[in-house]
């Protein structure tokens, strides 16, 4: 009996260590691969935010009219001005939906995973990890990952530095500290859920969803959202994607928020919402499990 919870102590310390401030400083000197420098006027950028952004629209858009049966009934709520931009769409879409009507057929719709390899080339997910005692990973399952290809997002509860997370933090794995002290708390369990899910019912707007909380449930809509789970790289396995920070712009069209997999722990917040990307170093090929870098050094 002791042994065994000896063991699971272990098995919990192996994947808690990294995040253990102690800990990273004395083993900061035997592990060089797995540190990161950027220089302080870079600002920790591999690609643009135009990149980023691009990126995103690209594979939200795709999931927007993947599903468009349900979705144009959001439309009409919105502005003229969004509603606009989808008019021929809509057009095309009613007719189909009574072409389909007259013969008792249903609209094909993709698989968000299905939805991502046909926009950006690549599909990822996650599973049981390569690594020894490492837990779940997220693989390369389709296609190839391009260097500098936007492969996955960091979802959770964005916290500024002053605001509270220390009950959240409590054997947390899943804490994310950008360079300027922002947190976010990717957990997908235990009180980090119960807040994410609070605060995204918090912000809805009638109908519409101002982000995703379906990354805290085996139904994932943004098939990005897993970056949480990526885990770190060691002497043996190199880095192959790296963490970038992203704020998402004011004029982010409305309706594709319900896809972002963030949001602000304070509802009047006025800054940018916080969003981290993580980046492909090199090609990744089909099969390959994604390692990043835990540790960053600001020169």
């Amino acid at each position: 009996m002791a042994g065994s919870l000896l063991r699971g102590l272990w098995h919990r310390w192996r994947r808690y260590k990294y995040r253990f401030v102690p800990w990273i400083a004395l083993n900061l000197n035997h592990n060089p691969r797995t540190l990161r420098y950027v220089p302080e006027e870079s600002k920790d950028k591999v690609i643009s935010d135009e990149d980023v952004l691009e990126t995103l629209l690209k594979v939200f858009q795709a999931l927007f009219l993947n599903d468009f049966n349900k979705q144009s009934d959001i439309l009409t709520l919105l502005p003229e001005p969004v509603k606009s931009k989808y008019q021929d769409l809509l057009a095309v879409q009613h007719q189909r939906v009574k072409l389909l009507e007259n013969k008792c057929q249903q609209q094909h719709i993709f698989k968000p995973e299905e939805i991502l390899y046909r926009t950006l080339g690549f599909s990822i997910a996650r599973a049981t990890s390569s690594l020894i005692s490492a837990g779940k990973g997220v693989f390369v399952t389709k296609g190839l990952v391009p260097k500098g290809a936007v492969v996955s997002m960091y979802p959770g509860t964005v916290y500024q530095k002053y605001e509270p997370i220390f009950f959240q933090s409590i054997g947390n794995p899943f804490i994310f500290r950008c360079l300027d002290g922002v947190f976010i708390d990717g957990n997908d369990k235990g009180i980090s859920k119960v807040v994410y899910r609070s605060c995204n019912g918090r912000d809805r707007l009638g109908p519409l969803q101002m982000s995703d909380s379906t990354w805290l449930t085996s139904e994932i809509h943004n098939p990005l959202a897993v970056g949480q789970y990526v885990n770190n790289c060691s002497n043996d396995r190199a880095a192959n994607v790296c963490y970038q920070e992203f704020d998402v712009p004011t004029v982010f069209p409305i309706e594709l928020k319900q896809y972002l997999p963030n949001i602000a722990y304070s509802y009047d917040k006025q800054s940018p919402l916080r969003c981290v990307v993580l980046v492909a170093l090199r090609d990744i090929k089909q099969g390959e499990e994604l390692f990043s870098n835990y540790y960053t050094i600001v020169s």
